[in-house]
């Protein structure tokens, strides 16, 4: 009888495990773990899901009249997430989250434009807009208005005399006649930022839409000069800080009252460097900047010395631009009416009727708008039949206070 069996408890006997079976239970154990990592290792790499398991919306894209297939028989050509309704915001990333969510399918056309179809956030609903295609859009700037700073590449005066304002204005010809016809200009802001408005505004408004680029978005040199090659004039729309900042920021680099004169006129040269071929500069919120005559000064006397014009977007009644703008004998235009300042289909509708009443009153109105789809559904069937009733659509520089010749 060995030691083990003295010191066992009466009546039991002393189980002995073998070390070589628990060791065989843990490789086992270990064996299958490893094997379920390589199988989630195996299809993260070949299954080439990058939303990660999240909901799908599966689309085809054919060629055009030859892909003649039902769309649920073709092979789907990738994946669309569905982030509902589209809002506008000035932050450069989400803009880039967001172009690739309502436009889900992409189609070619014998011509060389686009077929892109927009998702309704709110209904749900599809809607397809043929756009130009973009890549014979070869329209650059003037290398004559161009002057290189430590900022970037900005606006100058040619040594001719040659101004921004004027080389890059698209004027109508009105025809014979009609010389006292009522003018309405109209200058949609916040271009650039969603993809899918800024192609939904390319595809749907007439040339004389005046379209107000913002600083924060992608691919904005390309973008102006498709714009320009369908005969859209541009501004720059230049963040100012307003009364609530900083609970409401403008973004980035925006022109502050805290900030010294040189330093706002250095943030007005990286911004005016983001694209070029503008006419002029167009506020964003702002209500505070453009309240201080003290601030403003420098930013405009800037622009002035530059050859652009300067729009008011009429949206603050204490803005000094209009005395300012006068005072430096700088091209100058404000807006009449905010069309969308309630973003229903009903009210801008209504904010449009109080345009042509204005134009007809004044001979000349100006309205301004934000880059929403409701705005631009709007202003696109307003603008088939507002000529028809006696109105001429024109861009903003025909509707600038010109400057004095010097």
């Amino acid at each position: 009888m060995d030691a083990d069996e003295l010191n066992a408890p009466l009546g039991r006997s002393k189980e002995r495990k073998s070390p070589k079976a628990a060791i065989g239970l843990l490789q086992v154990l270990t064996g299958a773990l490893a094997l379920c990592l390589l199988v989630v290792a195996g299809w993260a790499l070949l299954a080439n899901d990058p939303l990660g398991g999240e909901p799908v919306a599966v689309v085809t894209a054919d060629a055009g009249p030859a892909a003649a297939t039902r769309a649920d028989d073709a092979a789907p050509t990738g994946h669309a997430r569905y982030d509902g309704p589209e809002q506008t915001v000035p932050v450069a990333a989400d803009a880039a989250r967001k172009s690739a969510t309502h436009a889900d399918a992409d189609r070619g056309t014998a011509n060389g434009a686009r077929t892109v179809t927009i998702i309704d956030g709110s209904s749900g609903a599809r809607k397809e807009i043929v756009l130009p295609d973009s890549g014979a859009a070869t329209n650059p700037p003037d290398k004559r208005l161009l002057e290189t700073t430590p900022q970037g590449v900005i606006p100058k005066v040619a040594a001719d005399g040659t101004r921004a304002s004027s080389f890059y204005a698209q004027p109508r010809k009105l025809p014979p006649g009609r010389g006292d016809t009522p003018q309405i200009a109209i200058v949609l802001g916040g271009l650039g930022i969603s993809a899918a408005a800024t192609d939904e505004a390319l595809a749907r408004l007439p040339a004389p839409i005046t379209l107000a680029i913002s600083p924060y978005g992608g691919g904005l040199e390309r973008l102006a000069e498709r714009a320009r090659a369908l005969g859209h004039e541009l501004l720059l729309q230049v963040p100012m800080e307003p009364f609530d900042y900083p609970n409401n920021d403008p973004g980035p680099r925006a022109l502050l009252t805290s900030l010294s004169n040189e330093q706002n006129v250095e943030r007005l040269h990286w911004l005016m460097s983001r694209f070029q071929g503008y006419v002029g500069l167009i506020g964003y919120m702002g209500d505070k900047f453009t309240a201080s005559e003290k601030a403003l000064t420098p930013v405009l006397q800037d622009a002035a010395r530059r050859g652009l014009l300067y729009v008011d977007d009429g949206t603050s009644p204490r803005s000094n631009a209009g005395q300012i703008a006068g005072s430096n004998n700088m091209p100058f235009a404000k807006a009449d009416i905010v069309l969308d300042a309630v973003p229903t289909r009903m009210e801008i509708d209504r904010a449009l009727a109080r345009l042509e009443l204005a134009a007809r009153e004044h001979g000349l109105a100006v309205g301004y708008a934000s880059a929403q789809s409701t705005t631009i559904a709007a202003i696109a069937q307003w603008a088939k039949a507002v000529e028809q009733r006696g109105f001429a659509l024109v861009p903003i520089s025909m509707a600038a206070v010109p400057a004095k010749p010097t």
